[in-house]
């Protein structure tokens, strides 16, 4: 039959050529009769137009005319894109056919055999195990799909949009549940006690972006005041406790709280929304009630009386009447211990350290920290520092650094020598790595201990492997000098060496690091001597006799190993053996016409 059917077709080739010659016209109407069946839907319009996808007489061709057709399938093509971009070459005919009918499927994929690295989407971890129609809907272009992960899971979006459309900001593709969103790098970072609150404490409602900053937005029901102190809780509160006011109404207000004014509450004088209406300053304002004279000496309490108690008059009081307030042990000071001439209306420097020389030398700064005495201490007592290092200045102290002593690192003029922020400039001396590791200490140590150092031998020049991996760094780094240790074998494994250097110092061109037993070497393809005939069978110390100290590399001619015991010829015939001989057989001769040999063999 197929002879039969090779006839048929030769034959209406020729009558198609016959008809060609009569015009256009009858040669399409009988190539749309010699059609092999209906093209699909989508090719509908084009199937009386047979040379919209065929050429006559040229096969090929029709790869050119369904690219003209398919321009984004052509873009992927030449771009090397897309699924159709990355295959390997070959013809559109060869996964999608024609004329099998209006509803055919022009398009066969094989689910179980797609390989999805092909597209512009890698799957990766739940993904991989997604059925096809979970994310390509009926109708749709595969290609067409969206890649990004809202169009998929707006239904998983706890967030309800508030995050945005980037869930692979926080999320990934093995675990929806997994995050790993830093607060850190937000506006509002979590230090302290936020740090230990659930993220639905503040983000009731799943929804993240937007939530306001402000404390009292979360902290209302806590706020004792009733909204009096106005909503800024952080003039007086942070987040480290709650309950004890950060408030200096002596530095941050212009009203000193002395004596018994310490110990008022707040409420007492600020009886009015703090922010909208000032509290007066005027002892009468709040003391009306107190004043036995009935205002006939005036509203001018401070003429006679004192915070230390209203029934105890003083005729001067320094804190009110000078322009030095007398605070902590400064008022148990004797007058003459500051005006020492008695001239009390001389005007002193109210400079600490006009005063407290003697007490710099005794303390050890003995001048190298400034006059400003104040920055670092207060009148309650001199040992006591109200400094804090991680407040006042750029460099936290933490772990071991929070104990040492300021000398220890500020050994010059603390405000004209500025301190280098990293560990080398006060470390140098504990470097046992001799410099070779650079001065960033902190990439393996850090402030709770310093022989406390994880290291990733996988990012340095020799990754352990193997049984290398594993080995405590003694076994392999004699000192601290990390880079002084040999990345060569022979340099641990001298003594392993079963070849007494006879195969060369390099080990790993046989050897690997899982086990030492196990080796693996090819002659023929990794050195410049094949081994063949008996030359396959020869062991290696055969040839490699002598230590080796550097390279392995010996003489490839035959003379150098068969000179002394061999050459029946004394060497009159050369040293190429192999124009000659074969490694197969010694006796076994090339050249059977070469002049015989003369002298050792004449003899025999």
């Amino acid at each position: 039959m197929s002879w039969l059917y090779t006839c048929i077709r030769i034959a209406l080739l020729g009558l198609l050529v016959m008809v060609a010659g009569s015009g256009p016209a009858a040669a399409q109407n009988l190539e749309t009769a010699l059609m092999p069946g209906a093209v699909v839907q989508a090719h509908a319009k084009l199937e009386t137009q047979c040379r919209n996808c065929h050429v006559r007489m040229d096969r090929n061709a029709q790869q050119r005319l369904c690219l003209d057709c398919h321009k984004e399938v052509a873009g992927d093509v030449r771009n090397k894109a897309g699924y159709h971009g990355r295959l390997q070459e070959r013809e559109c005919r060869t996964c999608h056919t024609d004329h099998k009918g209006r509803d055919a499927k022009i398009v066969q994929l094989d689910d179980k055999r797609f390989d999805h690295l092909l597209t512009d989407f890698e799957l990766r971890g739940k993904h991989t195990r997604a059925a096809c129609a979970s994310c390509h809907r009926p109708g749709t272009k595969h290609s067409a799909t969206p890649s990004d992960c809202v169009s998929c899971h707006r239904k998983d979006d706890k967030h309800k949009g508030g995050l945005g459309a980037k869930c692979e900001d926080c999320h990934n593709a093995n675990d929806w549940k997994s995050t790993r969103f830093d607060h850190g790098k937000t506006r509002f970072p979590l230090p302290h006690k936020h740090a230990k609150v659930k993220c639905a404490e503040c983000h009731a409602d799943q929804r993240y972006a937007d939530t306001p900053r402000e404390c009292i937005s979360c902290h209302r029901k806590d706020d004792a005041h009733k909204g009096r102190f106005s909503n800024r809780c952080e003039r007086c509160h942070d987040d480290t406790q709650w309950k004890t006011p950060l408030f200096r109404h002596d530095t941050d207000t212009r009203f000193l709280l002395r004596d018994r004014h310490r110990s008022v509450k707040c409420e007492a004088c600020h009886r009015e929304p703090i922010y909208q209406v000032k509290a007066p300053i005027s002892c009468y304002a709040c003391h009306r009630g107190d004043d036995v004279h009935k205002a006939a000496l005036g509203e001018k309490c401070e003429s006679c009386h004192t915070e230390r108690g209203w029934k105890e008059p003083a005729r001067f009081d320094h804190d009110r009447d000078g322009h030095f307030a007398l605070l902590g042990k400064h008022k148990d000071a004797k007058c003459e211990s500051c005006h020492q001439d008695r001239k009390f209306r001389d005007k002193l420097s109210t400079a600490c350290f006009q005063c407290h020389k003697a007490d710099d030398r005794a303390k050890g700064h003995k001048g190298r920290y400034g006059e400003d005495c104040k920055t670092c201490h207060a009148e309650t007592s001199w040992r006591a520092t109200i400094f804090v290092h991680d407040r006042d200045t750029r460099y936290a102290l933490r772990g071991k650094h929070v104990p040492v002593k300021c000398d220890s690192c500020h050994q010059g003029v603390l405000y004209r020598d500025k301190l280098d922020g990293n560990c080398a400039s006060c470390h140098a001396k504990d470097d046992k790595h001799r410099t070779q590791l650079g001065e960033q200490c902190s990439r393996c140590h850090n402030e709770r201990s310093w022989r406390e150092a994880p290291f990733d031998h996988a990012q340095s020049r020799f990754p352990l492997t193997g049984r290398h991996d594993g080995l405590a760094c003694k076994q392999c780094h004699l000192t601290p000098a990390f880079k002084d240790a040999q990345t060569a074998c022979s340099s641990c494994h001298a003594k392993d060496d079963a070849h007494k250097e006879r195969l060369g110092p390099r080990c790993e061109q046989c050897h690997n690091s899982s086990t030492w037993k196990k080796w693996d070497f090819d002659h023929n393809l990794r050195s410049r001597f094949k081994l063949a005939g008996k030359h396959a069978n020869a062991k290696c110390y055969a040839c490699h006799t002598m230590p080796v100290k550097g390279d392995l590399t010996l003489a490839s001619d035959c003379a150098s190993c068969h000179a002394k015991d061999d050459d029946v010829h004394l060497g009159s015939l050369g040293l190429k053996c192999e124009e000659c001989h074969v490694p197969d057989n010694w006796r076994k001769l090339i050249n059977q016409k070469r002049p015989q040999p003369q002298g050792r063999d004449m003899a025999k």
